[in-house]
């Protein structure tokens, strides 16, 4: 993991936050000696989020499959 100066940070901003994305954080430091850590946030997809299937079903299909899985 890295450790930057503020002024460091500041000049190379870019590179830095490349180096973030690539490395999964670093750290900068400021004169006082407080130390703060820069990360990106990884996207992440939902579970939920699926393709349709084109099932080629109609909605009468639907509720007698509904009705025989409830009466069972």
């Amino acid at each position: 993991m890295n450790t930057y100066t503020y002024s460091e940070a500041r000049q190379n901003l870019s590179a830095i936050l490349d180096k973030a994305k690539k490395d999964g954080k670093v750290l900068i430091k400021r004169k006082d000696g407080s130390l703060f850590e820069l990360k990106a946030l990884i996207k992440s997809k939902s579970p939920l989020n699926v393709k349709g299937v084109n099932a080629a079903i109609n909605k009468e299909d639907i509720i007698d499959i509904l009705k025989e899985v409830r009466e069972r």
